[in-house]
């Protein structure tokens, strides 16, 4: 648990009017009355929170990560094709220059954990670079997969503007102390034209209304529960334009009994309460 805190302005209104949203035991969320943006605060300072991932708990998160590897995997692959990454991929592939090949297709994952989406991104010819600050899993994705991977926060890396077609970031922004500033970088370092795939537990979905405090992503490492209408406003925010926002998962496994659970599920996608989302931003 973090122990240094402090009381911060709103990440998205810069607001400091909160009311308690819950608690949850040692910790508990409030959400800003000017733009409802919902956040611990007062929140742990940023240098506790990356030696969380850095040092204290990166050989936790190594073994939490490989041993879920291929399901995450194919969860991520799921939200890309919802949101339409694989469609623009092969579109942009389709395009040629006149006498030559465009350039190409170049993918930044942040927070890329041992790099097996960027791993089977490379194997459909993307150009593939990951960020991951846990030395852990960094080193792992180096060693198996022989990936680029940068272990500086990403503002840190100093990437020349424009390096990228396509920036990815799942279960990311809500453990940052800034997600703005994240959401500024990444707008830099995109092509004219190139997207931003943000994927985080959506605290308007039906699973967080029902359950509360006792919701699975309400835990003392998300610093922020963004909602479909929160986060793509701290995109537009920062430049962007929001084009498609998807969110998926009902009940999550246990909660219900199986065909229940399969109802809920195909429910809430199609009335886009789902438990997580994925926003597709263009720049």
């Amino acid at each position: 648990m973090f122990q240094e805190k402090r009381l911060i302005p709103c990440a998205l209104c810069g607001g400091s009017r909160f009311v308690k949203r819950f608690s949850c035991g040692d910790f508990g969320y409030v959400r800003c009355t000017g733009c409802g943006l919902v956040q611990i605060n007062p929140q742990p300072v940023p240098a506790a929170v990356q030696n969380r991932y850095q040092e204290g708990h990166g050989a936790d998160y190594l073994s939490y990560e490989r041993a879920n590897e291929a399901a995450f995997l194919r969860l991520q692959q799921l939200a890309l094709y919802d949101a339409g990454f694989f469609d623009d991929a092969r579109a942009y592939a389709a395009l040629r220059e006149p006498g030559g090949d465009r350039a190409p297709f170049t993918v930044l994952d942040i927070g890329c954990a041992t790099g097996a989406l960027l791993a089977s991104l490379r194997e459909q010819g993307r150009h593939v670079t990951g960020i991951e600050i846990s030395p852990f899993q960094a080193e792992y994705a180096r060693r198996e997969r022989n990936l680029d991977i940068r272990t500086l926060p990403l503002e840190e890396n100093r990437f020349p503007s424009g390096s990228f077609r396509a920036v990815l970031a799942s279960h990311l922004i809500e453990h940052l102390n800034d997600p703005a500033s994240l959401v500024r970088e990444v707008y830099r370092i995109l092509v004219p034209g190139g997207r931003f795939y943000v994927t985080t537990p959506n605290i308007a979905g039906f699973q967080a209304r029902l359950l509360g405090k006792h919701w699975r992503s309400a835990i003392f490492d998300h610093l922020y529960l963004f909602s479909a209408k929160t986060l793509p406003a701290l995109l537009r925010q920062n430049g962007f334009r929001v084009e498609r926002v998807v969110t998926w998962g009902g009940l999550a496994a246990g909660l219900a009994p199986p065909r229940i659970k399969d109802w809920a599920d195909r429910a809430a996608k199609k009335l886009n309460v789902g438990d997580v989302m994925i926003v597709r931003a263009k720049k």
